[in-house]
């Protein structure tokens, strides 16, 4: 299987690969297909690790297929375009999200919502469009349809951009999507983590309200002084909570361990919403009245399409949005997981892939 993902195509490429459900990762030489009359091919520079990375090299979704080479939060710099590519040119800092390809003819597609297509490809372990598995961005090179490919702003740094093709789009697109983007408006962020962190800056880009709901009370310093929140709320504390009943217009909950519901949607105002982002692996419970109650929402969201994927990395660079990073060499991979399964990163390991990782050529 390794010899055929060598020769599958032209184009020489290394990765780090995950080869079973112990989810350690080592070298691994594969190749990437030539650059197609719409492609665009670029040295990968830097990948951020995102928390389902880490999900997927231990097969804890199921869905894992081996040798497998995460990463969806990559950046770095043209050095091929097809012949047919519009939108981009040799030397571009660009990046690549969640997505790689898509049907382009559903309703989905249509509304540049592809991340909602039932034919999404994602950018690893999955199927690409003509029957070859795809590899992400720990890796040196990249090849994807310059459809499914993000322009980054100059005044951007590409290692504290690389997470935003995730974390950022995460949290932004629900914003946007449920009208919680409104100037005034008061909005809830659950969870101070790779997700969180973010969504608090792209609130407050937006001229809303933050209060930051967490378990954590040590972290209040850092969610206001550091990160610009306007209030923090120890979501253990029954006296804070019980203040801050029926005052939020909605909530991002980024958390993706188990915890209650019934606190968070006490929070909201009448015909608030509480829009579910962190993916908790057990089923949560729904005391339904706690939503009848007030008219409440409870929804969910997924990254976001392309062009909402642009507009927000556009406003990043705007107000200069990145995330809080800690680069890695790529030789300190297996160690950042183990401290990511802990918990033990602010807010986002981020792979220095352009100086640490040997060409395979």
């Amino acid at each position: 299987m390794v010899a055929s993902s060598e020769h599958e195509h032209p184009k020489k490429a290394l990765g780090w690969a995950a080869r079973d459900t112990s989810g350690v990762l080592s070298p691994f030489k594969f190749s990437r297909r030539e650059t197609g009359e719409k492609d665009v091919t670029f040295k990968v520079l830097f990948c951020g690790i995102c928390h389902s990375d880490l999900h997927m090299v231990k097969n804890e979704w199921g869905v894992s297929t081996y040798p497998l080479v995460p990463g969806h939060e990559i950046v770095g710099k043209v050095t091929e375009v097809g012949s047919k590519v519009q939108k981009f040119k040799v030397g571009d800092k660009v990046g690549v999200g969640c997505l790689v390809g898509s049907c382009k003819s559903c309703d989905s597609c249509a509304n540049d919502l592809e991340n909602y297509c039932p034919k999404s490809v994602q950018t690893y372990g999955a199927k690409y469009l003509d029957g070859t598995t795809t590899y992400g961005g720990y890796s040196d090179i990249m090849v994807a349809n310059e459809d499914f490919v993000i322009r980054i702003p100059d005044n951007l740094p590409l290692d504290g951009a690389a997470p935003l093709l995730c974390a950022g789009i995460t949290t932004y697109s629900p914003m946007r999507y449920f009208g919680l983007d409104k100037p005034g408006m008061h909005v809830g962020v659950v969870g101070l983590g790779g997700l969180g962190h973010v969504a608090v800056k792209f609130a407050k880009a937006l001229g809303v309200k933050v209060t930051v709901i967490s378990t954590s009370p040590n972290k209040k310093d850092e969610a206001i002084k550091h990160l610009g929140a306007d209030s923090f709320l120890v979501s253990r504390d029954q006296d804070q909570m019980q203040a801050t009943m029926g005052t939020l217009d909605g909530i991002i909950d980024t958390v993706s361990a188990a915890h209650p519901l019934p606190p968070l949607i006490s929070l909201l105002k009448v015909n608030g919403k509480l829009v579910m982002v962190g993916a908790p692996e057990k089923p949560l419970e729904l005391p339904v009245f706690s939503l009848i109650m007030g008219r409440k929402i409870l929804a969910g969201s997924n990254i976001g399409g392309i062009k909402e994927t642009q507009e927000m990395i556009d406003l990043a660079a705007k107000h200069n949005i990145t995330a809080d990073i800690e680069v890695i060499p790529i030789d300190y991979l297996n160690t950042a997981m183990e401290r990511l399964a802990k918990g033990d990163v602010r807010y986002r390991f981020v792979i220095d892939i352009g100086n640490t990782l040997k060409s395979a050529t």
